[in-house]
């Protein structure tokens, strides 16, 4: 996921950062916007994702031109108020090049459908006739709907990369590999038949067990991870389904944790052609102060692991993905995150987790990002070496964004 470079400019619209945090542009009316994007770097960017954030209960819905042809976006309502919060689309930048778009404003909603979806997400409810309904938020005052939910928890997926988050006590991020690029998970629903894995599908990559997966939140004891546990309440949300990215949240009240009570709000938002989703964690009311938490990758039985130490750990390795091992045969994966400076205490690891002793900062926030490479995809990484230098490309631009956007 690539970063973002703030220029603030009075408009209705302002970037999207890679902390997640909006310069307050603020429009009265709507209008007509312009924004400019540039590619300052050397490599091509693909699917460049842009959020821009809209402050104004007047407009309904907005459209992207680039000259006379419509991008397809889509305008999300975080906040679940009724009004629009931030457009989001993805462009393509060549070395050097400028684009100039135009957004325009509607006062009245767009269908959501007029776009081919390039993502998908789903959070499914298990009937008591056995069947199965979508909703868009599930809650429990014990903390676990696990074998409530199909699928345990909301899943989301781009063409190249399915995840979904476990509802209960670990809330811990599983993983579905792809052999095509394609969306699979309202299909399959995470657990295809025969005759899809015949027809190509993917399935479940790994099994975490304990760990943190990739890129879960944990606590820390002082010498390992800790699940999110004892809570009030847990709350899961489809906030976005697409066409453009999804946006998904676990939330937990009165997590009970270090002799403290915390609220904590963990937001995870996956562009159209990015296996790599933004993680924004934020604790929205508790004190936090000295308070120390954990991320990184699990450790497997056969497995490689880098490290830079500063910013990103990384893990290939090979294990069956579920306890089926006649049937399904082991898997080789590459797990990663990457997370700005100001956040990490210290590198540590634990009897199953590769990790990163991390703080909150000043907005009680801890953001980062994940990845993972499938070895069986068609279109991905096949070796070790392959893998940690796509990381570290990856790493790369993120903490050195090429990219500006304009707003004017």
């Amino acid at each position: 996921m690539k970063k973002r470079i703030l220029f603030t400019f009075a408009a209705a619209f302002s970037a999207y950062t890679a902390t997640g945090m909006f310069a307050q542009n603020i429009i009265s009316k709507e209008s007509t916007q312009t924004v400019i994007i540039k590619n300052n770097g050397k490599t091509a960017e693909t699917d460049f994702p842009v959020a821009l954030k809209i402050n104004n209960a007047k407009i309904k819905g907005i459209t992207v031109w680039d000259g006379k042809k419509e991008v397809p976006s889509q305008c999300d309502d975080l906040d679940r108020n009724g009004t629009i919060d931030e457009l989001a689309f993805v462009t393509n930048l060549k070395p050097g090049e400028t684009k100039t778009f135009i957004l325009k404003t509607s006062s009245v909603k767009l269908p959501d459908n007029r776009y081919k979806a390039r993502v998908y997400a789903e959070l499914l409810k298990k009937n008591d006739d056995k069947s199965i309904s979508k909703v868009t938020e599930a809650s429990s005052p014990t903390g676990d709907l696990y074998n409530k939910l199909h699928h345990h928890g909301p899943a989301f997926e781009s063409e190249l990369m399915a995840y979904r988050i476990y509802f209960d006590q670990k809330q811990t991020i599983d993983l579905y590999g792809k052999y095509k690029k394609q969306l699979e998970i309202e299909e399959s629903q995470w657990y295809p038949t025969d005759a899809q894995l015949a027809k190509g599908f993917g399935d479940d990559i790994l099994k975490v067990g304990g760990s943190v997966g990739v890129g879960t939140l944990k606590g820390w004891d002082g010498n390992k991870a800790i699940h999110i546990t004892p809570v009030s309440n847990r709350q899961a949300l489809v906030l976005a389904t697409g066409p453009v990215r999804t946006v998904v949240e676990m939330n937990v009240t009165d997590w009970e944790y270090q002799n403290r009570k915390i609220d904590l709000k963990s937001r995870y938002i996956l562009y159209a052609g990015h296996r790599d989703a933004e993680v924004y964690n934020t604790i929205t009311k508790g004190d936090v102060k000295d308070l120390i938490f954990c991320t990184g990758v699990q450790k497997m039985p056969v497995d490689t692991m880098k490290t830079d130490n500063k910013n990103w750990v990384a893990m290939w390795g090979t294990d069956f993905p579920v306890n089926d091992t006649i049937k399904y045969g082991k898997q080789t994966v590459g797990l990663a995150v990457d997370i700005p400076s100001q956040y990490i205490v210290k590198p540590a690891k634990d009897k199953v987790n590769y990790l990163f002793l991390l703080k909150a900062d000043a907005n009680n926030q801890i953001n980062y990002r994940m990845t993972v490479y499938a070895q069986k995809e068609t279109f991905g990484v096949k070796t070790a070496p392959a893998f940690f230098n796509s990381i570290k490309r990856w790493n790369e631009s993120l903490q050195k964004p090429q990219v500006i956007i304009k707003l004017k």
